[in-house]
């Protein structure tokens, strides 16, 4: 599965410009990703014990409350 990094930020490649339908499926893509991403990052926060969560910086709570958002949610 492609990273964000390989997802080019704006609608060309390599300079060219996107055709109109390409340039909003590639926005399409890149939401995708981003979504999956943020659900990945929350699914493995739950994992995390208090003494890692500590480690990283979190409290516990936070943590809870980030990892209960949905993935659609920034």
């Amino acid at each position: 599965m492609p990273t964000m990094r390989q997802i080019p930020s704006d609608t060309s490649l390599d300079g060219a410009v996107l055709p109109p339908v390409s340039a909003i499926l590639m926005q399409i893509v890149r939401i995708v990703l981003r979504w999956e991403m943020r659900r990945l990052t929350r699914k493995g926060l739950r994992r995390l014990d208090d003494h890692l969560l500590r480690d990283i910086g979190l409290d516990p709570i936070a943590a809870a409350d980030e990892a209960a958002k949905p993935f659609w949610r920034d």
